[in-house]
């Protein structure tokens, strides 16, 4: 395939160039041989039908459906069923809903056996996951799983446990991995030329749009999501365990509530707010449903089944997560991580150093430069560039540096990739949905199983732990259910604690 369609990604996330790209640059996409005539699609169903689910459903009812087929959704909302099922029909060529079996939580044993489902798609709220996973291996289909894996720990031994006790298969799907300008960061590290990593800083800002909304919906219960140094930070996490090639050791973190929340609003003097973004006028940090025909659909015509908003106030009381975070990681091969993520930035984006014994890689990535407001509302220049004109001073792009010891730094080029998350998305749907027709191992090794999925949730439910105790933690003393340092393509064995190394 030479083309692709475009991905689903997240309504307030950035859209840069590659989020619209259907044309890859040179060697980006691996080569996967075409499906045999007579290989038998494999049956999927998708728990948890939000906004996320919207990917998976693109990709088995278009780039996929020769090797993937939607069978069946579980969710407890009808509403958001309708809107999948009836997208599924029109993409499949019909004039009506889809039609497929409709399952609540409580009957996923019996959707996996009544549907034959070979693998089951998490999309659902991070706290059930898992739950599901658990249920899913033990009823006998796989499991393809949106990060977080898990919110703490006790999530990890749940999974670890099921994936050792039935030899089911777990793919997490890391799609920051095959964002071009981080594989080609992997890359530089790989082929050592920046010598063996001494240490990391990682810095994340999530701006006023993005940022925001984490505090407007579910995520904002730490309950529901294990904060931003799970729900978020896994992302951040497991590229920085991937890129060194390492699993952390120990760690300690840093943060507080210091912008959103109704505490923080009324220190900074702030007046009477909306109760909701729906029907707010003026407010840049409202979110209105009516304006995004999908978030309409999903969550404001689906409120009278459960009662969810998606559009609270950020600053409105129940907010108990942190929006402003550092955290101090050692890892096993002596490196240290510094890493911080701020979500309440005017621009969104990040910046790595990578300092190894012989130079140094950074790398820099601007996903939105600036967020505008006027009289209409908030204007996304991501989205409307030709609106809001250029940025000159801090453009939207990436940039990759390398400087040797001794010698002048030097540019390396980064591909244009294709669909969300840095042009990202759309390679790992292939891995996801075609990883056996794959041409060759991946030299990256991009595709993700349950214990990086593990490593990452390592780090930020230790860094949740260290917020309580204010003490550096040991990851170990977690007690995940695996070893960190195991080979991901194995099962676990079942037991109790066991060292790292």
């Amino acid at each position: 395939m030479t083309e692709h369609s475009p991905i689903d990604q997240n309504p307030t996330a950035p859209l840069p160039a590659e989020s619209s790209s259907t044309t890859p640059g040179p060697g980006v996409v691996p080569d996967f041989a075409p499906p045999a005539a007579d290989r038998p699609r494999r049956r999927y169903a998708i728990a948890g039908t939000g906004h996320r689910a919207g990917m998976y459903v693109q990709a088995l009812t278009g780039d996929h459906a020769d090797v993937g087929e939607l069978v069946a959704w579980l969710d407890p909302n009808p509403a958001r069923i309708d809107y999948y099922d009836a997208q599924a029909g029109q993409a499949l060529g019909g004039d009506a809903p889809a039609g497929l079996p409709r399952y609540t939580p409580d009957g996923l044993e019996r959707m996996i056996a009544e549907q034959a489902v070979d693998a089951v798609v998490v999309t659902s709220i991070d706290r059930t996951h898992a739950e599901l996973v658990d249920r899913s291996l033990r009823a006998g289909a796989d499991v393809v799983v949106e990060k977080p894996l898990t919110t703490d720990a006790a999530g990890c031994r749940r999974i670890t446990r099921a994936v050792a006790d039935t030899g089911k298969d777990v793919v997490m799907t890391f799609n920051y991995r095959y964002a071009p300008r981080n594989s080609t960061l992997r890359q530089v590290i790989a082929d050592g030329t920046i010598g063996e990593v001494t240490g990391v800083h990682f810095e994340w800002v999530l701006d006023t749009v993005h940022g925001a909304d984490y505090f407007r919906r579910w995520h904002r219960e730490k309950a529901n999501s294990g904060g931003l140094l799970v729900h978020k930070a896994s992302h951040h996490f497991d590229l920085v365990n991937w890129w060194i090639d390492d699993v952390p050791t120990r760690v300690y973190a840093s943060g507080a509530l210091r912008f959103y929340g109704d505490a923080a609003a009324a220190a900074r003097g702030t007046g009477p707010r909306p109760g909701r973004g729906t029907g707010a006028k003026g407010d840049p940090f409202s979110l209105d449903l009516r304006d995004d025909p999908r978030l309409e659909a999903l969550y404001l015509r689906a409120e009278h089944h459960d009662g969810y908003r998606r559009d609270q106030d950020p600053f409105a009381p129940g907010v108990t997560i942190e929006d402003n975070m550092s955290v101090l990681v050692d890892y096993a091969r002596g490196a240290t991580l510094t890493y911080s993520l701020n979500a309440h930035s005017p621009w969104e984006g990040y910046q790595v150093s990578v300092n190894g014994t012989l130079g140094r890689a950074e790398l820099r990535v601007v996903e939105r430069g600036h967020v505008e407001f006027r009289e209409d509302g908030v204007l996304d220049p991501s989205a409307t560039p030709e609106a809001a004109g250029d940025d000159p001073v801090r453009p939207a792009g990436h940039r990759l540096v390398v400087q040797k010891h001794f010698g002048r730094a030097e540019e390396v080029p980064v591909p244009d990739g294709i669909g969300g998350h840095g042009g990202g998305d759309a390679i790992l749907l292939m891995d996801v949905f075609r990883r056996d027709l794959r041409v060759g191992a991946d030299p990256l090794g991009r595709a993700a199983g349950y214990l990086d999925g593990v490593r990452a949730v390592a780090v930020g439910a230790a860094a949740n732990e260290s917020l309580l105790t204010g003490q550096p933690v040991r990851v170990e003393d977690l007690d995940l259910g695996v070893p960190l340092t195991g080979d991901r393509t194995q099962p676990p064995t079942t037991g109790g604690r066991r060292p790292l190394g």
